[in-house]
């Protein structure tokens, strides 16, 4: 965990910031985008779409602030960082209109491996549940009014770093995005930043939501992001977070206590939080997108995080983990949810990682 008595030690290294107006985050080359409309030399290397002279620039010209956003095409992928190393992501900073939260697939790749650490929609993976701009006041994840995401987890990486958006949308998107990198050697201990999303609508009945799994070697696991749609009335919260370490079978080593105590909670929540490791929110309660129905009803939809910052939860040869989902029936008896339930995972390990389940498609992943 960072500590701010080492703020004022002196590192060698240099400070790069990636942003549409220097996309390959080049020394002296900030703001330097060009009111043409033929495209940059280096935005047509990254592959990005060039959109022609801003029209809100055309009266002061260069530079004044003539690329801050990028616009992603339908059914693209776009590379917005592909940089050789060493060096670690210290900052990402991202926004775009929140319908998209779930239509922005966010992927990384470390040292040219083919397939993704990280592969996530974007929403999800900044702690905005269910395609909405939240207010997330944790430390690892920070989103602020109105739809103003960020992540300060480290991510470092030794040979290459790329990172990109695809638009799974059938209209352009306006995308505005800040990385920043610090060049330098990187420790032999460090392992490399992961995040996997997962969805399961509804889930089947008497199964337990599965929330990452294939996790093999050494590493720890650092948190979880959930969203929670209840298909039933009555609290639905009473499923335990249990994770699964070096070979566990039936019984797992870490089982905590019901779903709200694993997100920092207790006694079904009844108010919504934001703290610095743990949150939840109860979107549909409040009215702040024009629906307001009572606790805990069918169709409510919850958003939760728990970061394992000074707590992570390690590791030496396997790792899996999931979420019971339990409500109530009749007669104070327990009954298995069949709920709509999303998730995404956050991690560390070295590499080769196992490659990822498929994601599935835009409807499967569709918030309705």
């Amino acid at each position: 965990m960072f500590d701010i008595s080492s703020l004022g030690t002196l590192r060698k290294g240099r400070t790069r910031l990636f942003t549409g107006e220097n996309v390959y985050g080049e020394k002296g080359k900030g703001g330097m985008a060009r009111q043409s409309s033929e495209p940059q030399e280096e935005v047509v290397r990254m592959g990005q779409l060039w959109t022609g002279p801003s029209e809100f620039a055309r009266d002061l010209g260069a530079p004044w602030k003539i690329r801050p956003a990028i616009f992603l095409a339908p059914g693209e992928e776009t590379r917005i960082v592909d940089i050789s190393g060493p060096g670690r992501f210290t900052h990402m900073w991202c926004t775009c209109n929140y319908l998209h939260f779930r239509d922005l697939i966010l992927r990384i790749y470390w040292d040219g491996e083919e397939e993704p650490s990280v592969e996530s929609p974007l929403g999800d993976f900044f702690c905005c549940g269910f395609a909405r701009p939240l207010k997330i006041l944790s430390l690892p994840m920070n989103a602020n009014p109105t739809g103003g995401m960020n992540c300060f987890l480290p991510m470092p990486f030794r040979g290459h770093a790329k990172v990109t958006i695809e638009n799974r949308s059938p209209e352009r998107v306006e995308f505005f995005y800040a990385i920043s990198m610090e060049e330098g050697e990187v420790d032999p201990r460090e392992a490399y930043f992961h995040a996997k999303f997962r969805r399961s609508n509804p889930l089947p009945y008497k199964e337990n939501y599965l929330i990452i799994d294939g996790i093999e070697g050494e590493g720890h696991y650092v948190g979880t992001q959930m969203g929670w749609q209840q298909n039933s009335s009555r609290w639905w919260g009473e499923g335990e977070f249990k994770a699964f370490i070096d070979g566990d079978g039936e019984f797992p080593s870490y089982c905590h206590t019901g779903t709200e105590d694993y997100f920092g909670g207790a006694w079904c929540f009844k108010e919504n939080y934001s703290a610095p490791f743990m949150g939840y929110q109860d979107l549909m309660y409040g009215g702040e997108y024009g629906e307001k129905r009572p606790p805990n009803s069918v169709g409510n939809r919850h958003s939760m995080y728990r970061f394992h910052i000074t707590d992570p939860i390690r590791f030496t040869k396997d790792f899996r983990a999931l979420m019971q989902a339990i409500g109530w029936r009749s007669e104070r008896r327990f009954m298995a949810l069949q709920d709509d339930i999303s998730s995404v995972a956050y991690w560390y390990q070295g590499e080769p990682h196992r490659p990822f389940e498929p994601l599935g498609s835009r409807d499967d992943l569709e918030v309705i």
